[in-house]
């Protein structure tokens, strides 16, 4: 568990697309992440999606658990889609 700022490490790969309230979202879902950050609020990360860096916040998905907003520009960049895999690392716990 990771409750305080500072260095972490999580890797996971999930698909692009969180269905809220019957539209698909362009994020992918944190998996165990309120039982790894202790919280279900927002939290502050330093990340990489498929190697690329990136440091947002985690927005609560209303469901128990997080979501990682991926940009369209970033899924440009990365040339995906939704619906299409990627591999997210969280490296550091900023809030």
């Amino acid at each position: 568990m990771s409750t305080a700022p500072g260095p972490i490490d999580l890797e996971f790969t999930a698909p692009i697309g969180i269905e809220i309230k019957g539209d698909t979202w362009s994020c992918v879902e944190v998996p165990g992440s309120v039982e790894f950050f202790g919280t279900g609020k927002a939290i502050k990360v330093v990340s990489t999606v498929d190697a690329q860096p990136l440091t947002v916040a985690l927005m609560p998905t209303g469901s128990g658990g997080h979501m990682l907003s991926i940009s369209a520009k970033l899924r440009k960049k990365l040339g995906k889609e939704i619906g299409d895999e990627v591999t997210v690392r969280l490296t550091e716990r900023l809030s």
